[in-house]
């Protein structure tokens, strides 16, 4: 795609769908996007996107084999991707949407590419920020993703503009929906029947 990065600002609470649909248009073209979720900004591509991921790596300067989260909007969707046992969906149902990355085994849909290597697990997120659900609802497949944090940063970049200057010139279209916060996702090892905490964020964990 050509990079003139396009700049598409919605309303955070009712986004605007003739706005999203031209987001949608451009992660169909193979695109690489910005947008927002609870815990700062995040770079998308479809998940069959592969030149996307090469993408998305290269911008955050992550080693190949570094496995992309996938953003779903809904749990039923996750489970397309994840083996999801009892004990597990129903620690699902309870924390998603929610500021959570789940380490879950992955399902056959998954190629390896994006798996863990040596460990056949992948991350998963249901974001509840509106624009990236309104966004996820309009596309039949998910998101791969990696927070926007440049190289080197812990924290992700929580504004549009941010995003805009520091990285544009390498996206195909920034989703602007207002600022978000920037404490990073919870994220809990669920590749057993008990959850373990991984790196504590945003998301409460008790056992």
């Amino acid at each position: 795609m050509n990079h003139n990065c396009q700049y598409i600002g919605v309303h955070p609470e009712n986004p605007q769908k003739r706005l999203l649909d031209q987001v949608v248009e451009i992660l169909n073209n193979q695109g690489v996007i910005a947008y927002p979720t609870e815990s700062g900004y995040a770079l998308g591509c479809l998940f069959d996107n592969k030149k996307g991921a090469e993408r998305i790596r290269a911008i955050r300067q992550l080693p190949d084999q570094h496995p992309l989260a996938i953003m779903c909007d809904s749990l039923s969707k996750l489970s397309e991707y994840a083996k999801v046992g009892n004990v597990q969906f129903r620690f699902l149902k309870n924390h998603l949407p929610g500021a959570y990355t789940f380490l879950l085994p992955a399902s056959r849909e998954v190629p390896k590419r994006l798996q863990a290597p040596k460990k056949k697990y992948i991350g998963l997120r249901v974001s509840p920020n509106k624009v990236a659900n309104e966004l996820l609802s309009l596309i039949d497949q998910p998101l791969l993703t990696a927070s926007c944090s440049l190289p080197g940063e812990d924290f992700p970049l929580t504004d549009a503009w941010a995003v805009q200057e520091s990285i544009g010139h390498a996206l195909d279209a920034i989703l602007d929906g207002g600022y978000c916060g920037f404490e990073p996702t919870t994220i809990i090892d669920f590749s057993d029947d008990e959850p373990v905490l991984i790196r504590q964020g945003q998301g409460v964990f008790e056992q």
